[in-house]
């Protein structure tokens, strides 16, 4: 975001010569840099320079490297820039003089971003360590946004987290009067009474999905959090991902031609004899995972649906593997979900004119590709994936947070199918929820 720092820095640079060029990050360059807090957009940055009167042209910068390109194309003679980044470009003083202009003290980009948000995270859950470490982890790229405590039962948790969190509870309500926002990675049919709590206290919710098990909550929990202008989002990465999102852009754009099938595949191996306390199923686990470029791709007006489950044990009542059908008005899609079956989780997308391949894990994959008839028209993408997704799924909440509207990827009507479709699992599986 454009400051007073920076204007004081331009009005130093126009100094040094008769023409000034300024230079702006692309949005997605800024990301490849790890450059993730962006308050503006790239117009509304270009703007702000613009409004400036300062610069006599602008230029987006957009790959590594571009600076010697430009140099080149525009015949400069002094490359100017703040001294935070002295010694990192003295490679240039081969195609010019490189000047480092003192900045202004007090003033930090970093800063601003911390002081306008202080968003206080709160984390709740019981088992998934792995996931509520990654996290934890993500939370350092993501300024003003903090980690305020967890909330969890297990004694094995909260030894392991203890060096990661300040403030460790097993009763919620403790948790949040000591926060603004809550991450839930609780167990599924906790989701709803959590989120409604949380909600009711004003705070808002980032719930890993599905946020819950029928339609009827998710929808209902929606309105609530309409109603008290709270944000309530789904955390699925793989929709925060930059690959997956400019596979949507291509296949939308007409890049395949008409969409006619989507086949998505999530499993991974896991030990259900040993984690008989958890109900993080094959369903729950990775289906809205799996369930995302369906709906996000044909709709969530599906004509037909059928799903087959596999029990290891009827006991435990745990899906090891479970397969659906969806049947729309001129295409179909098959989702595939295991957890304790391996299969080659790959995402596939079958068009009139051609297909998008995505090879496994697809769902935080850096890479895909748009497959033709003639192999010569075949194109390869490729995009950078930092933390799998995450910390741009919290940079999303945060984000919403400070401006007071949802900036989730996924679509309501998206969550609320989701949900439609846990409810069918355990209603046709006659499976209580206790």
């Amino acid at each position: 975001m454009l400051h007073y720092g920076h204007i004081r820095l331009l009005e130093r640079a126009k100094e040094l010569g008769d023409y000034l060029i300024v230079g702006v990050t692309s949005d997605d360059y800024d990301q490849t840099r790890g450059k993730i807090n962006n308050q503006q957009t790239l117009t509304e940055r270009i703007q702000a320079v613009r409004d400036t009167g300062l610069a006599d042209e602008i230029i987006v910068e957009e790959y590594e490297g571009q600076k010697i390109d430009d140099i080149r194309r525009y015949d400069i003679d002094i490359f100017t820039v703040g001294s935070d980044w002295v010694g990192k470009f003295d490679y240039l003083n081969e195609y010019c003089k490189v000047v480092y202009l003192d900045r202004t003290q007090g003033v930090s980009s970093t800063e601003i971003r911390s002081k306008e948000r202080e968003i206080r995270i709160g984390l709740v859950g019981n088992t998934e360590s792995r996931i509520l470490n990654k996290y934890c982890d993500e939370f350092i790229f993501v300024n003003g946004a903090d980690v305020a405590g967890l909330c969890t039962t297990n004694r094995s948790l909260q030894e392991t987290m203890s060096t990661k969190v300040p403030y460790i509870t097993d009763n919620f309500e403790e948790l949040l009067s000591a926060c603004d926002a809550v991450y839930l990675i609780s167990q599924p049919q906790d989701h709803y009474q959590q989120i409604k709590k949380a909600l009711s206290s004003g705070k808002h919710v980032l719930v890993e999905a599905p946020i819950t098990l029928s339609k009827s909550e998710c929808e209902e929990l929606f309105a609530i959090a309409e109603e008290r202008q709270l944000i309530l989002m789904e955390a699925v990465k793989t929709a925060y991902a930059m690959a997956y999102n400019r596979l949507l852009l291509l296949i939308k754009s007409g890049k395949i031609g008409k969409v006619v099938s989507v086949d998505a595949v999530c499993t991974s191996l896991y030990d259900i004899e040993t984690n008989k306390g958890e109900v993080w199923n094959s369903i729950t686990a990775w289906g809205p995972t799996a369930l995302l470029p369906v709906f996000q791709i044909l709709g969530t007006n599906y004509k037909d649906i059928r799903l087959i489950s596999l029990f290891t044990d009827k006991q435990i009542k745990l899906d090891a593997f479970t397969k659906i059908d969806f049947v729309y008005e001129s295409a179909t899609a098959t989702v595939k979900v295991g957890r304790g079956v391996k299969a080659e989780g790959e995402l596939v997308v079958a068009g009139t004119d051609g297909y998008v391949y995505v090879p496994a894990p697809w769902w935080k994959t850096d890479y895909f590709e748009v497959r033709y008839e003639n192999p010569e028209n075949n194109r390869r993408y490729f995009y950078q994936l930092d933390g799998e997704g995450i910390r741009y799924e919290i940079v999303a909440f945060v984000k919403a947070i400070q401006r007071g509207g949802n900036n989730s990827y996924i679509d309501q009507n998206v969550s609320c199918s989701i949900a439609q479709i846990m409810e069918k699992f355990y209603v046709e599986n006659n499976i209580e929820l206790k």
